[in-house]
């Protein structure tokens, strides 16, 4: 009879070890995923920015010479990320392509001019910011007109500005969250043992020499669950980098290093704090109060 209770004491007390590292891997885990969404989130953004093309057309007297004068100064200008010129001819083939039908056989010309299309950086990628280098390239009495789309630049910024606040209010009420699920996880464990620690300190055991193999066993448990929790990011960094190069996930590694080591911190701290303070609880109870 007494084997039986001991073996469901056994299976009661690692039914709770599990509870709690399942608890610290998986909110560590979110937290993790979205700390590395925050740090690469700027790049995404800035990724976006700058496929927005600003196109300069040149008047039909550009010769080469004006060309090559035109490269040196997108290749000395701090605003252009990179630049590409389009001949007539090439665009005219684009045209082509995309109407399905050569305009050039009713028209017997060819319209269109020369042009670059220049994608600046995402520093620049505003609407006053686009407007100075618009105003700078119009300058040149070669250029025939300078085009972009004013309100895509508009609705990109703002949208960013939107996405960024949201995710920056969520991570914050997550991690909330994430803290009070993996206290509750480590209160029911302690709960389980709350005899055991008024017995401890009625034979005179001090509140510091109970709460330490505690501490120590959550601690434990903390570091399984987010050596987990980073051990699967991991994985998940490298699956993205494999399918999803374009993402270049691991352009700031130093960053993302920052993450996975701050999800370890966490789940020390975590444990620690939650484990402290729940000993302190059913150590102040009365003995009356425990049940």
């Amino acid at each position: 009879m007494s084997s039986n209770f001991d073996k469901f004491q056994k299976r009661r007390v690692i039914t709770s070890y599990v509870s709690v590292v399942l608890s610290v891997f998986l909110v560590l885990f979110l937290l993790g995923m979205l700390g590395l969404f925050i740090i690469n989130s700027k790049r995404l953004s800035d990724n976006f920015k700058e496929d927005i093309v600003m196109t300069v057309f040149f008047k039909n007297e550009a010769v080469d010479s004006t060309f090559t004068a035109f490269d040196a100064e997108m290749k000395a200008a701090k605003f252009a990320k990179d630049f590409k010129f389009v001949s007539k001819d090439d665009a005219a083939k684009q045209h082509k392509e995309v109407i399905g039908e050569d305009f050039m056989e009713f028209l017997g010309t060819n319209p269109l001019y020369n042009s670059y299309d220049i994608h600046l950086k995402a520093d620049y990628v505003t609407n006053p910011g686009f407007s100075k280098v618009e105003s700078q390239i119009r300058a040149n009495p070669m250029v025939a007109d300078v085009v972009y789309d004013k309100q895509l630049i508009t609705l990109v910024n703002d949208n960013i500005k939107k996405v960024t606040f949201w995710v920056l209010l969520v991570s914050a009420i997550f991690a909330v969250i994430s803290f009070l699920l993996i206290n509750s996880s480590l209160r029911l464990s302690i709960y389980a043992n709350r005899f055991i620690i008024k017995t401890m300190q009625m034979v005179g055991a001090t509140k510091a020499f109970i709460r330490k193999p505690f501490i120590t066993r959550s601690i434990i448990l903390g570091i399984i669950g987010s050596v987990l929790a980073v051990l699967v990011l991991i994985g998940v960094l490298f699956y993205i980098n494999t399918h999803f190069p374009a993402l270049e996930i691991f352009k700031d590694i130093e960053l993302t290093v920052g993450v996975l080591i701050a999800v370890l911190a966490l789940g020390i701290l975590i444990t620690w704090i939650s484990t402290y303070f729940a000993t302190q609880r059913f150590l102040n109870l009365r003995t009356d109060d425990l049940y």
